[in-house]
């Protein structure tokens, strides 16, 4: 099996892993568990917490270890995750439930961090803008499938049936990866900086560099109001919407067929549009999206959310892929674990904090204040990227030749 085809192959099952842990966690905590608004929200932050929690120092051990044992950890972390959450759905043990879910996204967070930083040595760099979307249409495709199945076990059988298929996703993802050639670490030396200090120097880097200064801001506001959307979306689908388990699902999975449409255009717009048109793009048609669930109660509440969820899904896949491979580019080789590690901190730390806010405001102010919320934070995401220099990027940047002190 080719590197890169092995490397899809993992995509895939780890992807389908994590997106169906993401759609059974809710549905377990609702139906099984009787989890309100708040609760709801302590779990998904939970979920969310492993990107606050290991990107930062997992950064560093991708500088540091053979990149084909990080992704063999990671994928064996996921299995066992998943399996302790069917245990913990079954003897309804709330805590053991959260942490499995935050062991399971630990897993996912050393697993991306590593296939982003291993792709540019595996790829030409005119490569890159195509790979990016091969790899991210094979997590659309999971993510248009999965919150759908999950809907449908948890109304006809049990959602912790959810659980056992993000196991065998797992399994077959590690599978893939044992297929890769074993590789030596990206550095070596007898001598290495504390773990600290390596990751001062990554997030340094990002802090000097304007466009990897605006991706991060951007990331920060879009994924707080996405996370807040799904800690709300189980008591709002299944309240003033009045859908069932399995309309949900069906509703959300639409955002999975905004990935696909988007994975399958990221090259033909890498091609023909300049990159800022892309990166405005993402984060201003998700304000659209906001507006659409904010209209559901009062209107057709299926359709209105299905195409809330599309375009959510479609822009901001657009945008995910041209701001992955201008990180990519712009970062010297011997820092790609640990300046890939500082971006997704940004991208994905925040989540935990935009579920609890969603869980919290809807509990206190009702479900509309929460959207009002998620609106104004897919406003602020796209004001970041109009007031950034990626605003004015018309080529993707050249690959960065230097190397950084390690």
């Amino acid at each position: 099996m080719k590197p890169f085809t092995a490397l899809l192959g993992a995509a895939a099952g780890t992807h389908a892993a994590d997106q169906m842990a993401l759609a059974t966690l809710p549905l377990t905590a609702t139906l099984v568990l009787g989890a309100g608004p708040d609760l709801l929200g302590l779990l998904v932050a939970a979920q969310s917490a492993a990107w606050l929690l290991v990107s930062l120092p997992a950064g560093t051990w991708i500088d540091r270890m053979p990149r084909r044992r990080m992704l063999i950890v990671a994928l064996a972390l996921g299995l066992t995750a998943s399996l302790v959450a069917v245990a913990a759905a079954a003897t309804g043990y709330v805590v053991l439930l959260g942490l499995a879910a935050i062991a399971g996204a630990s897993g996912t967070v050393v697993y991306v961090l590593t296939s982003v930083s291993l792709l540019p040595s595996l790829v030409a760099p005119g490569d890159l803008p195509r790979s990016n979307a091969r790899l991210e249409l094979a997590r659309a495709v999971v993510s248009l499938a999965a919150p759908f199945v999950a809907g449908l076990l948890a109304q006809h059988l049990s959602p912790t049936w959810g659980y056992a298929l993000a196991a065998l996703g797992a399994a077959l993802a590690l599978l893939c990866v044992l297929a890769l050639p074993q590789g030596a670490a990206p550095t070596t030396g007898a001598e290495r900086p504390t773990v600290a200090s390596a990751i001062r120097v990554g997030t340094a880097f990002v802090l000097r560099n304007e466009l990897l200064r605006g991706i991060s801001l951007c990331a920060i506001f879009w994924n707080f109001a996405f996370f807040a959307l799904l800690a709300i979306w189980a008591p709002l689908a299944l309240g003033p919407l009045g859908l069932d388990p399995a309309q949900m699902g069906l509703a959300q999975s639409t955002y999975g067929a905004g990935l696909i449409l988007g994975a399958l255009m990221a090259p033909f717009c890498a091609r023909r549009l300049p990159p800022f048109v892309t990166l405005i793009f993402g984060p201003a048609v998700s304000v659209l999206a906001a507006s659409l669930f904010l209209a559901a109660p009062s209107g057709n509440g299926f359709s209105l959310a299905a195409a809330g969820y599309f375009l959510v899904g479609f822009g901001p896949m657009l945008w995910l892929i041209c701001q992955t491979t201008v990180r990519q580019l712009v970062t010297p080789s011997p820092l790609m674990g640990r300046v890939n590690a500082t971006v997704q901190t940004a991208i994905y730390g925040v989540r935990p904090l935009g579920a609890l806010a969603g869980g919290f405001v809807a509990a206190q102010a009702g479900l509309h204040a929460a959207l009002l919320m998620i609106a104004a934070a897919f406003a602020l995401s796209t004001l970041v990227i109009v007031l950034s220099p990626l605003a004015r990027m018309r080529v993707l940047p050249k690959s960065a030749t230097g190397e950084a002190q390690a």
